[in-house]
């Protein structure tokens, strides 16, 4: 795939991604896959990476400021 920023190949790698999730409270999820660029360090997630976030972040502590979460493949 290609990076829809410079036009670099985009390769796999495992990184920690913060989610802002309200006002007040942010989520870091670690050991998550991502495409990224390594010319310009644009992202890109996968579908799947996507769908299985949305499910972790669905089930944090709506009352904690920060969690940090493991993303487990």
């Amino acid at each position: 795939m290609k990076c829809h920023n410079c036009g670099e190949n985009l390769k796999k790698i495992i990184t920690n991604l913060p989610f802002k999730t309200s006002r007040d409270s942010i989520v870091i999820i670690k050991q998550m896959p991502v495409l990224q660029c390594p010319n310009c360090s644009e992202y890109v997630l996968e579908d799947s990476v996507v769908r299985k976030v949305d499910v972790l972040l669905d089930r944090i502590d709506k009352t904690a400021e920060l969690e940090i979460l493991k993303f487990a493949v």
